[in-house]
């Protein structure tokens, strides 16, 4: 005997269109969010690159500054100092107008190795201070509102070796 297709009843297929009106809904909602969302970050961290891109402008006035300070020719001379009172100017200047568009510098000095804001270059022996300890900043870090933009490079305390525990082992060895 040939098998009857059951035709579903109008209440069935009633059901099935409200089923997948439903779901028509729900996926525009979540679209409509999605978009929402995009729109938001583009606004907030449109210039993200922009202001990764600036930093470079910061790191060039530091070395400059580094170089003319080093150069022995000018050494102790009015030029020098005139120089990098000018060079502090536009860095505070700078600084300012990252602070304004929310891009802040991080904080690292005397704080403890935060992985998400700090990049460990070097260990250097200090017992003065906690082992993990950032003692040195080789290059600023910055966030842009609450996100990374770089992280600081930066130099970590650690243990000094025991002298005389090290010279007991050598005996010992001996």
């Amino acid at each position: 005997p040939k098998e009857e297709i059951k035709e579903p009843t109008p209440e069935e297929k009633i059901a099935e269109l409200e089923e997948k009106v439903v779901r028509t809904f729900a996926e525009m909602e979540n679209q409509r969010r999605r978009f929402e969302k995009e729109k938001e970050d583009a606004f907030e961290y449109g210039g993200y690159s922009f202001a990764k891109e600036a930093l470079n402008l910061i790191d060039n006035l530091e070395r400059s500054k580094q170089i003319l300070e080093n150069d022995e020719t000018l050494k102790d001379s009015g030029a020098l100092k005139k120089i990098l009172e000018h060079l502090e100017i536009i860095n505070k200047d700078l600084i300012s107008i990252f602070s304004k568009n929310n891009i802040k510098v991080i904080e690292s000095l005397n704080k403890k190795l935060d992985p998400n804001f700090h990049q460990a270059m070097i260990e250097i022996e200090d017992n003065q201070k906690e082992p993990g300890t950032i003692i040195q900043e080789i290059q600023k870090g910055f966030t842009l509102k609450d996100r990374l933009l770089r992280p600081s490079l930066v130099g970590v305390s650690k243990k000094g070796e025991n002298k005389d525990k090290k010279d007991e082992e050598n005996k010992d060895n001996l």
